[in-house]
């Protein structure tokens, strides 16, 4: 490269138009996966207060965001089950039944849209067991690997038949991508993708998620035996290619922000789809600084989604999409 004067790297900054042409990142609202939170009844929007803006949706409500994601471009929704108290169980039994709540919003959505948006949906029991953890526990509350792993294979198959697109695992059990791959192969699901929360950490930006789903104040204990330490990097590789050799399509780092470092290495490391999930806390941190005027929400949005674009990420999944998406429209 040559020096200064005959290199001014502000020459190309200068205007508008060439900051656009010499962009590096692009995000557009195709980039973006919309996470709702489904609820019982009809006609209802139940805000939830640890995460201002976002609501749980009755299933009629779900069906109205899936149209208005067609309209915006957002290729993708990711549900969320808010489970009735007295469906929860010990054995999470209501994740096989397939009228659930998640099947049936799945149906209404593929009925209303067909194939104008993909339906992502959330596999693990913390949504329907009532101490509140991802599996199954023995007496002395430690989640069990194998028969939780039986357990998600029933709730994918009931998943893929109600009519789910991608199949995303979030429970963090070893073994478990393998098992379901095998399974939805065994029943014809062969289109079915599975996207992998390969690197799922256990961190403390997750509490107004378990709020929406009703789960935080059911929690017994934490989940440390089977999410990832937040100081473990190579484990992260570990895992990923221990789920990309199971079968899947591609793989989520969870939480987003503070773990752009693994996105960027898993990309880098492996050339496969990875996604982001820019987590309830996440999200609950910036709009706190625009409540507390210290930020502006499209700013700040937008700029926290070229990070996670310019680390390698293929997509976002982030509770501010269909607001970004109308932002990249504008």
């Amino acid at each position: 490269m040559s020096s200064f004067p005959q290199t001014r790297l502000r020459r190309t900054r200068s205007t508008a138009w060439s900051r656009a042409m010499h962009r590096e990142v692009l995000v557009t609202p195709a980039d973006l996966i919309w996470p709702l939170f489904v609820t019982e009844g009809q006609g209802v929007e139940d805000p939830i207060a640890s995460l201002p803006g976002v609501s749980r949706w009755s299933v009629d409500g779900i069906v109205a965001r899936a149209k208005e994601a067609v309209a915006l471009g957002i290729p993708c929704l990711a549900l969320f089950p808010n489970t009735q108290a007295d469906r929860r169980s010990d054995d999470g039994r209501e994740a096989l039944n397939p009228d659930n709540l998640m099947c049936r919003a799945i149906r209404a959505i593929k009925q209303a849209c067909g194939d104008d948006i993909g339906v992502l949906t959330d596999v693990a029991l913390d949504p329907y067991t009532s101490h509140g953890q991802d599996g199954l526990i023995d007496e002395r509350g430690y989640v069990l690997n194998d028969t939780t792993v039986e357990a998600l294979v029933g709730q994918s198959l009931n998943q893929a038949a109600a009519g789910a697109d991608i199949i995303a695992p979030s429970d963090m059990m070893d073994g478990r991508i393998g098992a379901i791959r095998d399974a939805l192969e065994g029943e014809g699901h062969i289109n079915v993708q599975i996207m992998s929360y390969a690197a799922k950490y256990a961190s403390a930006f997750y509490g107004p998620f378990r709020d929406a789903v009703g789960s935080r104040g059911l929690l017994k204990g934490d989940k440390k035996t089977y999410q990832m330490d937040p100081g473990n990097a190579e484990e992260a590789l570990r895992e990923v290619e221990m789920d990309l050799a199971e079968g899947a399509d591609s793989v989520m780092v969870k939480p987003g922000l503070p773990y752009l470092d693994i996105a960027c290495r898993v990309k880098e490391t492996f050339g496969v789809p990875v996604f982001a999930y820019q987590v309830s806390g996440e999200y609950a941190m910036i709009e706190a600084a625009v409540a507390a005027g210290a930020a502006d929400r499209d700013a700040m949005v937008l700029e926290t989604l070229v990070a996670f674009k310019r680390a390698g990420c293929s997509g976002v999944l982030t509770y501010h999409a269909a607001h970004a998406a109308r932002l990249m429209g504008a």
